[in-house]
């Protein structure tokens, strides 16, 4: 049986085709991930407006409950995505990430904006669609659509939209992030 032997040009071609498998790979992951929180997420904002809109008086403690349990549920979904992949378990610092996020979020619009019901929606929406924009910067532009088109028709609702901003707000935010994870499961 003879040896196979391949010249270097050969080499670095089949080593390309690697790459290219292991690109598209972590991007397929990526996206699975992706796809999986936006989905709920866009779930959880869609009652929450639902919500808000039928009882607008307990609109704050809606949107606290609905963020905790979409953080935990957040975080069950990315450890999940890890555990037998060989990938890398779980950050601390994803976790830190996150309550920054969040920390900035609300400091912004209570302690520097004092937002009425009506722009903390808004705020709130773009602030999220901002970071799924930047994300698709490296993650694939399927983020970027998604964020930018959401951001669009949030200012549309916030501008010509009345008193049922919170109903336009469960199908542009919330339906548009389930959608949107939808979508990113073709890609």
């Amino acid at each position: 049986m003879g040896a196979i032997v391949i010249d270097s040009q050969q080499a670095f071609e089949a080593l390309s085709e690697i790459d290219e498998i292991v690109r598209r790979v972590r991007q397929s992951r990526i996206y699975d991930l992706g796809s999986r929180i936006m989905i709920l997420w866009g779930a959880l904002v869609f009652a929450a407006n639902i919500a808000t809109y039928l009882g607008p008086r307990h609109g704050g403690y809606i949107w606290i409950a609905v963020n905790v349990v979409g953080v935990i549920c957040t975080l069950v979904i990315i450890a999940s995505g890890y555990s037998g992949t060989g990938v890398r378990r779980f950050d601390f610092r994803m976790l830190v990430a996150y309550l920054l996020f969040f920390a900035f979020g609300h400091f912004c619009s209570t302690l520097l904006g004092h937002y009425t019901p009506r722009q903390q929606g808004a705020f709130w929406t773009i602030y999220f669609m901002l970071f799924y924009s930047i994300a698709g910067l490296w993650f694939g532009y399927a983020f970027v659509a998604i964020g930018l088109g959401i951001s669009a028709l949030t200012l549309i609702g916030y501008f010509y939209i009345g008193e049922g901003f919170p109903l336009w707000m469960a199908f542009v935010n919330g339906g548009g992030l389930i959608l949107g994870g939808l979508w990113m499961r073709r890609a």
